[in-house]
């Protein structure tokens, strides 16, 4: 079955996944408040209109690309929405990043009405909106999957199927979330070694050399608590010390480690857990209450 797709939402990141997929010969029509963004489609797009309703008529496939899930929610269900005129056994693919909880609420309906429904945000930025290199995050029905690869393919170069319905947001969320702590732990860091007198770039650089600025994820966990060795490299009671000292440091300097100090009472926990004799990264086996290891 062709895939005849209506696509709401041309902001940052819509727009250049639109003309991705228009590149790519795929049939699309495009929906957004902004008239003067649809305008730049006229001559490319099937059909092109501020009102979901209207060019959603004998459409097959709906990409959301929004900033909220009450937007997405008002679109598909409200009153000129989509949903009253797309045809039966319709596939929405939600690739905005939204409520979880919403999500599984629009997926629940659209079931009900006779539709499926995959949650496929996207990761990485504007510049690779542009170029089609998009990470895309997937969660739904395997046969789903395949239905969207074709648009998946003209956005972006890499599609992970996370698991079911929810799995790609949950994955974007999870990813988010790392993204914008290590953003904040950088912006402190940083600021800590200007406070007690250290050149911010050359710091830097210095950091960027180490598991610090590499990252446990391309360090330590993979050869550690992942390979299920939690034999000390670094221990849990070592993380602890040098985590007092640097917050000596900071004291000394009338400054705080927020983060340390949190890190600090997290690998105390583990360490009342027996875990102090392990390496750092077993932190993750305290974290997830499992003493399989001691």
């Amino acid at each position: 079955m062709k895939n005849k797709i209506v696509m709401v939402g041309l902001g940052v990141m819509g727009m250049p996944m639109a003309r991705n997929i228009l590149k790519s010969g795929l049939d699309l029509s495009c929906c957004d408040v902004n008239w003067a963004s649809l305008k730049s489609l006229e001559g490319l797009a099937h059909s092109l209109s501020t009102v979901p309703e209207k060019v959603a008529k004998n459409r097959n496939v709906v990409i959301t690309m929004l900033p909220t899930s009450d937007i997405v929610e008002l679109v598909i269900f409200g009153d000129q929405g989509l949903i009253g005129a797309l045809d039966p056994d319709s596939l929405i693919i939600d690739m905005s990043t939204a409520s979880y909880n919403k999500s599984m609420e629009i997926s629940a309906r659209l079931r009900d009405l006779g539709h499926r429904f995959v949650d496929a945000p996207v990761g990485r930025t504007p510049r690779e909106a542009k170029t089609g290199d998009l990470l895309v995050m997937a969660g739904g029905d395997v046969d789903d999957i395949e239905q969207a690869t074709e648009i998946f393919e003209a956005i972006g170069n890499t599609t992970i199927h996370a698991g079911p319905i929810g799995s790609g947001l949950k994955s974007k969320l999870v990813n988010n979330y790392m993204a914008m702590v290590n953003n904040a732990v950088t912006g402190e860091t940083l600021s800590f070694a200007n406070q007690v007198g250290l050149n911010i770039e050359a710091t830097a650089k210095l950091m960027s050399s180490t598991a610090a600025g590499l990252g446990q994820l391309n360090t330590n966990y993979p050869k550690k608590v992942l390979a299920n060795d939690l034999t000390p490299d670094f221990p849990i009671s070592m993380a602890i010390k040098d985590l007092n000292m640097a917050s000596e440091l900071a004291s000394s300097f009338k400054g705080k480690c927020l983060f340390g100090e949190l890190a600090k009472r997290m690998f105390q926990e583990a360490e009342l857990d027996g875990m102090g004799h392990l390496d750092q990264t077993a932190i993750l086996k305290h974290l997830l209450g499992d003493k399989s290891m001691l």
